[in-house]
């Protein structure tokens, strides 16, 4: 039997724009990606005083969260075991590992350390907004949405999760981007149907 799951909302980084929705909310096009990150969280108004101990990976997928989640109640609709987490990239924790190498010859720096691992963002996702279901990250050359979607669709239509949130995070030096999908079961006015289609139309309108 085909099932039917939803894009409900989507947020993409990239370019020095945040996207909600495929709106333009924010830009700072003179800003360095360091500048840019602190930039965003500025204009969220949130407090949250471990986003500035984050390596960029982490304040990137962490950010791009915020502004997806801003006003979709998911923690209220469902159970934190039935929320997961779906993420992609093509750098791994490559950016995070390249300055602890750095450190390396003088003193290893812990804090630093514990971002050598790419899924770390998930826990941060998680951490921040008690999330509890199931969690991945995979590695690819390119944001394959074929194989995100098949991915989600499984956790779904099986009955794992209610709702995920998937898409890609990546970082390496200046260049960036994170584009951010929230999967639900239930259909809302100016939801997308989720197909691979309508995520590579998202993705790839904000370059």
């Amino acid at each position: 039997m085909l099932i039917n799951n939803y894009i409900t909302a989507n947020c993409s980084i990239a370019g020095s724009t945040v996207f909600k929705n495929e709106q333009q909310i924010f830009s700072n096009p003179d800003a360095s990606l360091q500048e840019f990150l602190v930039y965003i969280y500025q204009q969220l108004k949130v407090t949250y005083p471990k986003f500035y101990k984050m390596d960029n990976l982490s304040k990137l997928g962490w950010l791009a969260s915020e502004v997806l989640l801003q006003n979709e109640n998911i923690q209220e609709n469902y159970q934190a075991g039935k929320i997961g987490l779906v993420i992609a990239n093509c750098n791994s924790s490559l950016d995070n590992d390249l300055k602890y190498h750095d450190t390396i010859s003088e003193i290893p720096s812990p804090s630093v350390f514990v971002y050598t691992l790419p899924n770390i963002v998930i826990g941060e996702i998680c951490i921040r907004n008690k999330f509890k279901g199931e969690q991945a990250f995979f590695l690819q050359e390119t944001f394959d949405a074929a194989f995100m979607h098949s991915q989600v669709a499984y956790l779904l239509n099986h009955g794992i999760l209610d709702a995920c949130i998937c898409g890609w995070v990546d970082v390496l030096g200046e260049e960036y981007k994170a584009t951010l999908f929230l999967i639900e079961k239930k259909e809302i006015q100016s939801a997308d149907l989720f197909t691979p289609a309508n995520m590579n139309r998202i993705f790839n309108r904000a370059n």
